[in-house]
Parts: C-alpha cells; structure tokens; sequence
C-alpha cells in the first residue's frame, strides 16, 4: 500500500455544496482534502467545463430559463436514451451564464440553500483554482479529473483527452510528479492520452456489473478488467484502479457489509494502486449495519466503512464528505 493515504474529494465537498463548483473545492480543501475531482464535458465550442454529465439539468438551472427551452431534447449516452439539454449544444459563454444546482436535494438540504450564486467552471478555471488552493493552504492540493463518455464527445466531433492534454501542459502538470490522476470508465481514452504524449498517472474506473462502453462490443466486462490477467494487461499504461467501493468489500445479501475480496491484493500485485469510489455519510448509500436511525437524509457511520475499507488495503478514498474520510485516515493511522 502507498505510504500516503489519499483523500479524494468527490466533486469536491459535494456532500455539503453543490458538486463542481468553488465553494465546493474550497470546503474540501479546508477539510483537508489532498485531491479536488471536476467531471469533464465539453461545449459546443469545444471548451472543457466540470459537470457531472454531459445532460445539465441535474445540476444546473438551465430548466428555468425560458430562452433555452427549445433546446431541451433526447440523445443517447452509452446506449441509453436521456432527455433534457446538454452541455455540447451551449457555448461556454451560455453555460457560465447558469448556476449550479443541487443534485440531491432531497438529501442534502444544506447545500440547496447555496444554489443561485454558484457558476459553471470550466476546466482551466479549475486547474488555476488548485494552484491558488495549494498557495493558500501551505500544502501540495492535486486534481483528479474524470473524463466523461469519450465515446460520446468523439461522436459529437471532439477530442477531449487532446484538449485535457493541452491544459495539462499549459498549466505545466503534464509529467510523472505532477499531482494529477486523469480517470476515464474507458480504457480507450486512456490509451489516447498516452499516444497523446500524456507522462502523468492515470486511473482506469470501474463498477461493479456492466461494461465500459468503448469495449462493449468487444464483450469486455468490468469484473473482467478487475481479474489478476486483465490488470497485467493494463499495468504498463494504467497506474490504479478506481473500482466502486462494493467491487472490494461486497454487502452482504442482508445489505451489511461483508468481507474483502481479493481485488487489492490483485492490484498491488500488479503494481496497481487502488482508489474506490464513493463514500457518502447518508444512510441512503451506506451498508445497512452502517446506518444510524431510519432517515435516509441521516449520516450514519461513514467513518467505520472508510476504515474498514483502509484496513482492506486501498490507497485512498472518492469522499462526498471529505471531512469524515479525512477522520477516518485519522483513526485508521493513529490505530497502526
């Protein structure tokens, strides 16, 4: 295991603002988070901006603005037909002309109370905001971006990990050192930003059903990438796995959760780091033995499922709440 446990901030702070936004990056640095994470899509015009997907209503309040209303329409993602208005019909003037939303609202009322003041950054905002994070803070603050459905963009006429290069370089984090992981669920992409000339570290995504969509009609599954072959395969040009969480310790069929698998084992064998995703303090997405109280807006016990996941192994940890997985590598080191 690396001797220095990573805490990821997930969107940054996004358990407590709305995710892909300043205010959230800044939280999560002040909660002493080591990685910022901006989700990737482009503009029309061809500029990379931080959003969840590349459909903007979840998070925007692109809906309540009567002249973007015939722009509204359905397109197919990875083989599934969504509705709404997407990133790549919006020029970045436009975008940034929105504000940001709460996702899940339902679960996080606090954040909701900052919606209306929060812009649409675009991915060189982002990458200046980590340097003045790290001049601020007095320690090294790095970035974890995911590119997102790069099979789709390519269908849309971009290149995104060409563009995601070119920023890199501008902003002279484009080697071994540089405290950067670029993430893709593809490993395609991933093998574009090599023989782009990209020298930094990158992640492959996975889940834990499914397939990753630029190889699925090569029959490649995730559990297949996640098999002790398929990481010697990938370890000269991958340097981690970034698996969902359930992917290492499985729930059980009561929904607790259960024992490790062998995946961290598998990885470190390979010479593979391994970076799970996503804890998030509300009982909605923790183990049914993790949950305090029947709320599923209620934190409950966030804190032992980092640990437990720590103790399995892995190299750092994808928080929504980067605070509470920051009190976890607390307690699982000072354990040691």
């Amino acid at each position: 295991m690396s001797t220095d446990i990573l805490v990821l901030a997930h969107r940054g702070a996004s358990g407590y603002r709305p995710e892909h936004t300043l205010a959230a990056y800044e939280l999560a640095v002040g909660m002493g988070a080591d990685y910022i994470e901006p989700d990737l899509v482009m503009t029309r015009d061809g500029v990379l901006v931080d959003r969840h997907e590349p459909e903007i209503a979840q998070t925007t309040d692109v809906a309540e603005h009567p002249r973007f209303a015939d722009r509204m329409t359905a397109k197919e993602i990875d083989g599934v037909v969504v509705t709404g208005w997407f990133a790549e019909d919006f020029t970045v003037e436009e975008l940034q002309g929105l504000r940001a939303t709460e996702r899940l609202a339902q679960l996080r009322p606090e954040s909701v109370t900052h919606e209306g003041s929060l812009r649409v950054l675009t991915f060189d905002e982002v990458l200046q905001q980590r340097a003045d994070l790290t001049r601020t803070s007095g320690r090294t603050i790095g970035i974890v971006p995911e590119i997102k459905h790069s099979t789709y963009l390519r269908g849309h006429g971009f290149d995104p990990e060409l563009e995601v290069l070119r920023l890199l370089e501008e902003h002279d984090l484009n080697s071994a050192t540089a405290p950067v992981w670029l993430q893709s669920f593809e490993p395609t992409a991933l093998r574009a930003l090599r023989a782009h000339g990209y020298r930094g570290r990158s992640m492959l995504l996975t889940e834990a059903q499914g397939a990753p969509f630029d190889l699925r009609e090569q029959g490649t599954t995730c559990v297949e990438l996640t098999t002790p072959p398929a990481m010697e395969r990938l370890a000269p040009w991958v340097d981690a796995l970034a698996p969902a969480k359930e992917q290492v310790i499985p729930w059980t069929p009561e929904g607790a959760l259960g024992e490790p698998t062998r995946l961290v084992d598998d990885a470190h064998e390979a010479g593979l780091e391994v970076f799970p995703w996503t804890f998030r303090a509300e009982n909605a997405f923790l183990p049914a033995d993790h949950r305090i109280g029947a709320g599923p807006a209620a934190h409950g016990r966030m804190v032992d499922e980092v640990v437990a996941h720590l103790e399995a192994g892995v190299d750092g940890v994808f928080c929504d709440h980067p605070d509470v997985g920051v009190e976890a590598r607390t307690q699982f080191v000072t354990a040691r």
